[in-house]
């Protein structure tokens, strides 16, 4: 990763963009709708450190190059990130492709090289993604306050979450129905009970893509991620970031059987079969085991 992406929270914030013309205008587009104070300057008051004062982000575009550095020298001077368009290597940071869902915004940057592949590669993830989803991201915003309250135990409210994102709830939400779907979140809220525990077996051997579905859902669930030294390393990034990593030694039968009776959801990446005697430990544990091997070759 040669970048980091990052979100910006708008709502407050000071947004400068400093210039003229059409590709200061498309930034500006940028923000229609964000709760963000804009501020468009030209001429003199771009090369003033005090137009920056307290900004979050300044955009600078502009033709004439002594604009260009006046303007990024001022925006500096108030300690504030600029992007300058057609300028990467002027840039503290760059401008994505952007999806806008309202509460729901995915990006794909290409780090300044390619912002036409950026823009293609939006295209083709903006048809995956309804427009309903913000509205999804809205109810699980207003309502997790009381999610977390009624459900302070993280590896329990992550199962209860999961299975709600999929359930009646974000289904009223996605329709546009907020005042039924609270309802329902919170009718669903009070019926939850603690989830089994699941121990899933992974292969790991790669490529990727033979990888079934239900394995690459498994491995976007873990709540514990067993890695093998010589696991695939594209398997290992379809894994939740957040999901405790344990080596293939720290992992034995009674160690994940502990984990499971926890109610958490544990993928061991394998690259080989498991031991037999690994095989019966589980098996009378009662723990509920599930192996999901890649898919073959054709």
């Amino acid at each position: 990763m040669d970048a980091f992406p990052a979100y910006f929270p708008l709502k407050g914030a000071k947004i400068v963009i400093a210039g003229s013309g059409e590709a200061a205008q498309a930034k500006a587009r940028l923000f229609d709708g964000a709760p963000a104070k804009l501020v468009q300057v030209d001429g003199p008051l771009a090369f003033l450190p005090g137009t920056y004062a307290g900004a979050t982000l300044a955009f600078v575009a502009s033709d004439d190059a002594l604009f260009v550095q006046a303007a990024v020298t001022a925006a500096r001077a108030a300690r504030v990130p600029v992007n300058v368009v057609d300028r990467p290597q002027m840039c503290d940071f760059t401008t994505p492709a952007v999806i806008d869902r309202g509460e729901v915004v995915a990006a794909v940057g290409t780090g300044g090289a390619s912002p036409m592949l950026a823009t293609l590669l939006r295209n083709t993830i903006e048809a995956r993604i309804p427009e309903g989803t913000g509205r999804v991201a809205a109810l699980f915003r207003r309502m997790q306050d009381e999610v977390r309250e009624a459900l302070p135990d993280l590896p329990r409210r992550r199962a209860f979450l999961r299975k709600a994102l999929d359930g009646p709830a974000a289904d009223a939400a996605m329709a546009g129905n907020m005042e039924a779907a609270e309802a329902l979140l919170r009718q669903a809220l009070a019926e939850d009970r603690p989830q089994e525990g699941l121990l899933q077996f992974v292969a790991g051997r790669g490529p990727a893509d033979l990888l079934t579905l239900r394995a690459s859902r498994a491995l976007a669930a873990a709540d514990v991620l067993v890695t093998p030294e010589d696991a695939d390393a594209e398997i290992l990034g379809m894994a939740r970031r957040d999901a405790e990593r344990l080596a293939a030694a720290e992992a034995t039968p009674g160690r994940l059987i502990d984990l499971a009776r926890e109610g958490l959801r544990v993928v061991v990446v394998i690259t080989g079969p498991p031991a037999a005697e690994d095989i019966q430990a589980f098996a009378r544990s009662g723990v509920k085991v599930e192996v999901m091997l890649a898919a073959p070759e054709m």
